[in-house]
């Protein structure tokens, strides 16, 4: 892992493939765990950002499985616009069944409260939130989130299904903004 480009920004290596693969395998046997106490589960996958984190999650579950996916988007460039915008909703039954929503990250949870909206607004009341990386100084709501594969500080980062302006989704390691 070296220093990449993307656009007009300079990442730095942050978090190694080992490391991802094993905070994965972290948060799958936590879900194994609680698995059985799970009313008829349905996993709400959040995309973009949450696909290779749900594909290699989904390698380490062994209960079956069954998903759906919601696309949403605050970003613009390397902060939050501070509005969602849904691009492909929820079309599943969801009122007496426990959601599981992955995240691929969680920062000052508005994504997360607008799916939470969404969930209340189906008719759910049970839902479990896991997040791949999770930004406890950013974190403005007041949810639990219940599974947490890595805390991580206040800082911009690319790959494993993040991105900066449409790229480095691709990279298998995680990157930092690199100031120089």
């Amino acid at each position: 892992m070296s220093i990449i480009q993307l656009h007009d920004k300079q990442f730095k290596p942050y978090i190694s493939e080992n490391e991802i693969i094993n905070i994965v395998k972290k948060v799958a046997a936590d879900l194994e765990k609680d698995f059985d106490t799970f009313n008829n589960p349905l996993f709400l996958i959040i995309l973009n950002g949450s696909f290779m984190f749900a594909a290699d999650l989904f390698k380490y579950l062994n209960k079956p499985c069954e998903m759906s996916f919601v696309k949403t988007s605050s970003y613009h460039y390397t902060k939050s616009s501070g509005k969602i915008q849904e691009l492909i909703g929820l079309n599943e039954n969801i009122a007496n069944r426990t959601v599981i929503i992955l995240e691929d990250i969680i920062d000052t949870g508005l994504t997360l409260e607008y799916i939470i909206k969404q969930l209340k607004d189906a008719g759910n009341t049970d839902h479990k939130i896991v997040t791949a990386f999770f930004k406890p100084e950013s974190f403005t709501k007041d949810y639990p989130i219940h599974y947490i594969g890595k805390k991580i500080p206040n800082d911009f980062i690319v790959g494993y299904g993040l991105d900066y302006n449409g790229l480095g989704r691709n990279l298998k390691e995680v990157y930092i903004l690199h100031h120089s």
